[in-house]
């Protein structure tokens, strides 16, 4: 077995990025501290076709060096946008009929392997900061929340790799509807 070379591996440029149909998904970064772990989120939303991140409170933004050591180019693939609140873009999405859904432990949440959206909607998905999670009043404005199973001795995951597995999930699952 031989690996491929990247121009085998036949992706799209940036302009065929931006013309691609995408994957019904936003993502939203509640106060994310770590800039590695942003450019990681951006990278992985570049690979499923996400359609826009939002960068909220004292989440970093393009452009900047440690970002892009993790997102190699998908900050300029990836729409994104900055907006000072949280609480006020989750609100703004649900007026446009977005589904929001927090990835969080929480009482009542669904757990990600349960989760089936629906074929004719929309999702944002909101990942919190790294120590304190997604701020409470998001996830009590949230449509609902989706808890990743976890079985070892930590209580939670790295949000780039938190991340990584919602959005695969999600595509996965939207692309077979």
């Amino acid at each position: 077995m031989r690996k491929l070379a990247n121009e085998e591996l036949h992706r799209l440029d940036v302009q065929q990025f931006k013309q691609a149909q995408k994957t019904p998904l936003i993502v939203v970064l509640d106060n994310v501290r770590s800039l590695n772990n942003v450019g990681s989120v951006f990278r992985t939303a570049d690979a499923f076709l996400v359609e826009k991140i939002y960068l909220c409170g004292i989440t970093a933004t393009p452009p900047n060096k440690e970002i892009h050591k993790t997102a190699l180019g998908a900050t300029d693939s990836v729409d994104w946008e900055y907006v000072t609140d949280t609480l006020t873009i989750v609100e703004q999405l649900k007026a446009e009929g977005i589904v929001v859904i927090s990835i969080e432990q929480a009482e009542h949440s669904v757990m990600l392997q349960d989760f089936n959206p629906e074929p004719t909607t929309k999702y944002a998905v909101v990942f919190g900061n790294e120590v304190k999670g997604v701020i409470q009043e998001v996830v009590t404005a949230s449509h609902q929340v989706i808890e990743i199973p976890q079985f070892g001795t930590k209580h939670s995951l790295n949000v780039s790799v938190s991340a990584g597995i919602i959005i695969w999930e999600l595509a996965m699952k939207l692309k077979q509807l």
